[in-house]
């Protein structure tokens, strides 16, 4: 017996469209945010599934200031990156779950020398090899608690492939401004998923670009100009940042502790403490800069969904779906992860109920019950693939008694 689907077109907005991955939108953010940073962009990458096609879109774009570097292991990649970065790059490394392990001494060591890093985790079923084909979002306790000592850092998720274009940016304007390493997650279903993507106005694209150090900054005890590579900007808490070769700017990066202001080795307790103190408090600053959360649905719900990346498309099916039904039902993706957006706690109190479906067994769940100390309901899955809508729709129907 034959069947026939009609497919209507598709109503989106005037422009002009591509088809693209989620790994190719990556690839194009990188090249965009080195241009809108006015800065090189140096990859470090061992290949590694899904996230090698990265290294080879990237590798075409040499045109556009792109070094690309094929290295013999993760640490030598990501300890190419970090040498970019202290060489005024934009400094990227790309790897999934089992090369962040082995990345996460070099990238305590960016975050103990404040300097621009980012980390792009494509995540893969683990743990180990686990199932480098399938698709799974199970590293975010790696990418919030994935290195030794005190040493937070922002963590930024793309939702969709086309989106991955947009956080690609995102990542980099924050890891510029406040000069910090920053990890940004996608996940095998994104990388490899494609969708219409509406190519942006140049022109729309933020300025991401920072300033040099290029003077001296301070004055030692008898008056005399001399450049203190951890005086930290009033706002952002971020260290000026020094190309190196610039006539007496001449600076420690090594991975012994750093007294305040002058970066000498300081072992004192107090000055430890305080390093500490100001790591956390430039982290809990990044989500000044954040848009206002937007909440997608009814505001009078009977129930809200909370999501974070590629849940993104099931979510939006099923929302759409039991709205369609009569049921009043709302929903907020984060896109940003460490630190959460400040408006967060206020818009999950309007909701009795709040679901948030994960690739996982309820990593960011657990994050949330720490920080606001209140119910959520879980919804986990970790089979190697997405979620459908219908098996979200049956939570929600089960939470609401139908």
């Amino acid at each position: 017996v034959g069947h026939r689907y009609e497919v209507k077109p598709a109503d989106l907005p005037d422009g002009e469209y591509t088809s693209i991955t989620g790994n190719t939108a990556l690839a194009w953010g990188l090249v965009a945010a080195g241009q809108l940073a006015k800065l090189p962009v140096t990859l470090g990458s061992y290949p590694i599934t899904p996230a090698s096609d990265i290294l080879h879109e990237l590798s075409k774009h040499k045109h556009f200031g792109i070094r690309t570097l094929q290295a013999e292991d993760e640490i030598a990649a990501v300890g190419m990156a970090l040498g970019a970065a202290f060489a005024g790059h934009l400094g990227v490394t790309t790897t999934s779950g089992p090369g962040v392990a082995l990345k996460s001494e070099t990238i305590s060591l960016a975050a103990a020398i404040v300097l621009p890093l980012l980390i792009i985790d494509i995540q893969r079923g683990g743990p180990s090899t686990g199932l480098p084909t399938k698709t799974e979002a199970a590293d975010l306790n790696l990418a919030l608690y994935g290195r030794h000592g005190e040493a937070p850092l922002p963590v930024v998720a793309s939702y969709s492939p086309a989106q991955c274009f947009h956080a690609a940016i995102e990542a980099a304007r924050i890891a510029l401004k406040y000069r910090t390493p920053v990890i940004l997650l996608s996940d095998g279903y994104l990388a490899n998923g494609s969708e219409p993507w509406a190519i942006p106005d140049v022109a729309t694209l933020p300025d991401i670009s920072v300033p040099f150090q290029t003077d001296f900054n301070g004055t030692d005890d008898e008056g005399n100009p001399v450049y203190l590579p951890y005086l930290r900007d009033d706002d952002t808490l971020a260290r000026p940042w020094a190309i190196p070769g610039t006539p007496g700017l001449m600076h420690r990066v090594g991975g012994l502790e750093k007294a305040d202001k002058t970066g000498n080795v300081n072992y004192t307790p107090e000055n430890h403490q305080l390093m500490g103190d100001l790591r956390q408090a430039k982290i809990d600053r990044i989500a000044d800069d954040y848009p206002e959360l937007e909440i997608v649905g009814d505001e009078d719900a009977d129930i809200c969904l909370l999501g974070w990346g590629s849940t993104w498309a099931a979510i939006h099916a099923a929302v759409e779906r039991q709205r369609r039904a009569g049921h009043k039902v709302a929903w907020i993706h984060l896109e940003h992860l460490n630190p959460l957006p400040n408006d967060l706690g206020e818009k999950l109190r309007r909701f009795d109920q709040v679901l948030v479906p994960e690739l996982n067994n309820g990593q960011l769940i657990r994050l949330l019950r720490d920080k606001f100390m209140r119910p959520f309901t879980p919804l986990n899955k970790v089979q190697g693939q997405p979620f459908r809508a219908g098996e979200i729709i049956a939570k929600i129907d089960d939470m609401l008694g139908e």
